[in-house]
């Protein structure tokens, strides 16, 4: 077809798996990252979700493509397995003999004497299990179970689950409540933004040795827009795009081919991916809108220019400028200096004004539900109907809260929050997904913008939303015993940076933590873990909680 056409040496957008053409953006790498730090010393669960083609499965590969020596590692994919066919699957994968017809106590203690051998060698165990969604609560107990074989320093079996959004929902539940605690790194993968998507079409290009800027930027950016950025959709685009320009002779795809090829592809595509068009019914009231407001801008201006110096010469006389004032409008206070009627007049042109683009972007967050369920996916979490209006399930171990904050303390705490923003007196919603020195990355109807920090502080007013997991609710003081307990432990060491014990039972050194953390937050000392001593020790220690990106890269 156009292979040849387009001097490729092989077909550039092939869905089919290809280790060549394994492309890691800067979500895939952070993804590794965390999952590999969760996967550590002590770590026994590690959590990876995203959207169907989102490349959960790409980089569950190059995890096991970077282990080292030390590592010996297994995949299942696709399970659909009763108790039993999980364990026999898991000793298929790492070649483990046992019986025909063996019981459920049999296959355990064939994966325990297997585990400790490799131990024993100084091997450690990886399995990673693709399509997690589609594991039944009984099966993933049975696996978590199987993560109970430790030695006193660490677990001899390591989990990776992989899977779709419902995974999470699926972990919310009161059955599966151990496992969720257990899990120690998680990561949701985002869709690619606009300029990934167009290093991604790059990639494949220059692999498959034809041009890389064979795509221009506005056909990258319609691919972005009508794909979601989910790279299997860009590569079916890409390949029609390339077909349709082939059969008319293009030595180079138009954007109208572009978006020919989009709208073919998406058409039989899920509804959720399809691009809103803009209706008319509500084009033609902002077009009055917008019109109204130029009418009476220009009557404003015209009042303003043959009425306002005499004001303000009275003004002037009577109203003596603030030091804040002078400072925030060095405009005005050149304009006293020189005594110029016309100068005065700058005030008004210096009014503070959001570019076109980035105003353009942000009111497409009018809708807080939705920006409240990109700050759960943030977490790896598929949000109900309740936890988008900011009313937290029942069983669900996520707080919502609204609050008001300045944007330094906010960065400080380094985790994803919904903004509140103003923007012409009508409410914007945004989630703080990442920050420099001089900008913030700002999360807006599943689109990344970046934006100057003084812009953003122009239209927020402090208002946000956040979440955080409260797993513990119920008191605890000494002599409890439990996994309630060892979490409890694991918090207050992170907090106070002090030692983990390692032990579920509810001691004198235990209390001890606990009366230290009240004397630190200046709470009531009474050495019992309380709900008001929970909620606030689970609102500073979020061991898994996402962390705000650097624009230069990483985690801030």
């Amino acid at each position: 077809m156009y292979k040849e056409y387009f001097g490729f040496v092989e077909m550039p957008f092939s869905i089919v798996p290809n280790s060549r053409y394994l492309f890691l953006s800067q979500r895939h790498q952070e993804a590794m990252q965390n999952l590999q730090a969760g996967l550590g010393e002590g770590g026994g669960f590690a959590m990876l979700t995203g959207e169907v083609g989102t490349g959960k499965t790409t980089v569950a590969k190059a995890m096991l493509s970077s282990l080292d020596s030390q590592t010996q590692a297994g995949l299942i994919l696709n399970p659909t397995f009763s108790n039993t066919d999980l364990l026999e699957a898991v000793c298929d994968e790492f070649e483990v003999e046992y019986p025909e017809q063996a019981s459920l106590k049999q296959l355990t203690q064939a994966i325990h004497h297997f585990l400790l051998d490799s131990h024993a060698e100084g091997i450690q165990t990886l399995l990673v299990i693709d399509e997690a969604q589609h594991l039944a609560a009984d099966v993933l107990e049975q696996l978590r179970l199987l993560t109970n074989l430790e030695t006193d320093s660490r677990k001899l079996l390591k989990v990776l689950l992989v899977g779709q959004p419902e995974l999470q929902q699926h972990l919310q539940t009161t059955q599966l409540r151990q496992l969720a605690q257990r899990i120690t790194g998680r990561y949701h993968l985002l869709p690619l933004n606009i300029e990934e998507t167009g290093k991604y079409i790059a990639f494949r290009l220059e692999t498959a040795g034809g041009e890389q800027m064979l795509f221009s930027n506005r056909s990258v950016k319609l691919i972005a827009q009508y794909t979601h950025g989910i790279p299997r959709l860009i590569n079916l685009v890409c390949d029609k795009v390339l077909q349709l320009s082939f059969h008319d002779g293009e030595r180079a795809p138009s954007n109208d081919t572009v978006s020919r090829a989009c709208q073919q592809i998406m058409a039989f595509q899920a509804e959720v991916y399809h691009v809103e068009k803009p209706r008319m019914a509500y084009v033609a009231p902002k077009l009055i809108q917008y019109a109204s407001v130029a009418v009476l801008s220009i009557g404003l201006a015209f009042a303003t220019f043959n009425f306002a110096p005499s004001y303000i010469d009275s003004w002037l006389s009577t109203e003596p400028l603030s030091e804040a004032s002078i400072e925030a409008s060095p405009t005005v206070q050149r304009s006293l200096v020189v005594g110029s009627p016309e100068l005065v007049l700058q005030p008004e042109s210096s009014k503070f004004a959001l570019p076109q683009h980035i105003q353009q972007h942000l009111m497409q967050g009018t809708n807080r539900s939705l920006a409240i369920k990109d700050l759960y996916t943030l977490w790896g979490y598929q949000s109900s109907l309740r936890d988008g209006l900011c009313l937290s399930e029942p069983q669900s171990v996520f707080v919502c809260e609204q609050h008001q904050s300045n944007l330094e303390s906010l960065l400080e705490l380094g985790v994803p929050v919904v903004l509140e923003l103003d923007i012409e007196q009508e409410p914007v919603f945004a989630v703080l997904y990442g920050a420099s020195e001089d900008s913030v990355e700002l999360l807006v109807n599943e689109k990344l913008l970046v934006m100057p920090k003084r812009s953003l502080e122009q239209i927020w007013q402090g208002d946000y939303v956040a979440i955080w997991k409260q797993p513990l609710r119920e008191t605890l003081k000494e002599g409890y015993q439990g996994e309630a307990v060892a979490l409890l432990d694991l918090l207050l060491s992170e907090v106070l940076d002090d030692v983990v014990s390692g032990s579920d039972i509810f001691d004198s050194e235990l209390k001890m933590k606990v009366e230290a953390f009240q004397i630190w937050q200046g709470m009531s000392v009474d050495g019992i873990a309380g709900k008001r001593t929970l909620a606030r020790l689970q609102r500073l220690a979020q061991l898994d909680s996402p962390k705000l990106m650097s624009l230069d890269g990483g985690a801030s």
